[in-house]
């Protein structure tokens, strides 16, 4: 298996063949405001595309979904990818993702199973909304979520060989954190002996922790944009 961090959390996996496209964001660096009431008031994305974004979406097989918001698919993603290409996401998007145009939109792909997880905690988890994660062939991309029960169970139903993880400790300036911190990175290290690969840094003004607060974590993968990691 062949995974490439793009950029934040759009990954390009390659597998037996079939090219996968997780959650891309492909705008260019500062054409997104901020995220508001959060640190770090600067446009976003905060970096550039390691490489084009035609090259991204080219010959993808399937693009994977796991939520609506902006830094997961936005304008740009949507202006690029053809019409007709497969998506998958969960049912809470499915409608949406109809409406802009698109044709072979899915909640349910061959080998593929949906997971859930926590988008934060207490109100502001509640108001995120709805998240998922997803397994194929022991690849477990657990998408926007803090360490919860959802992703322990997840852990512990599919034992994945590869878990990516969103961390950066994205929040606001009110509440808890509502993506993974360092601290909760390391509880997933403690409860699985997967490979572990973490994304979702230094790319949107809200994420907090920089890939530096990663590096100490005992076998933990911190890919730079761009970066191919074989595995």
């Amino acid at each position: 298996m062949k995974l490439t961090l793009v950029r934040h959390a759009t990954l390009l996996v390659e597998l037996d063949g079939r090219r996968v496209l997780v959650d891309p964001m492909l705008g260019t660096a500062g054409s997104a405001p901020p995220i508001e009431d959060t640190p770090n008031q600067v446009a976003n994305p905060l970096v550039e595309l390691p490489f084009p974004a035609a090259e991204v979406v080219s010959g993808v097989d399937l693009c994977l979904v796991t939520h609506l918001h902006e830094d997961h698919f936005d304008d740009a993603a949507a202006a690029l990818l053809p019409r007709d290409t497969p998506l998958l996401t969960q049912p809470e998007c499915a409608s949406e993702l109809r409406g802009q145009g698109f044709t072979a939109v899915t909640t349910e792909h061959p080998g593929w199973t949906m997971t859930r997880g926590r988008h934060g905690t207490g109100a502001i988890g509640e108001e995120m909304g709805a998240v998922s994660g997803w397994v194929l062939d022991g690849l477990y991309v657990a998408g926007d979520t803090v360490w919860c029960e959802e992703v322990r169970t997840a852990l512990d139903r599919h034992r994945p060989r590869i878990v990516v993880v969103n961390a950066g400790g994205a929040r606001f300036l009110e509440g808890d954190p509502i993506t993974m911190t360092a601290d909760d990175v390391r509880r997933v290290r403690e409860a699985t002996d997967a490979v572990i690969v973490v994304c979702h840094l230094e790319a949107i003004n809200h994420c907090v922790e920089p890939r530096s607060a990663y590096g100490g974590i005992p076998d933990v993968l911190v890919p730079a944009d761009g970066e191919t990691l074989i595995l």
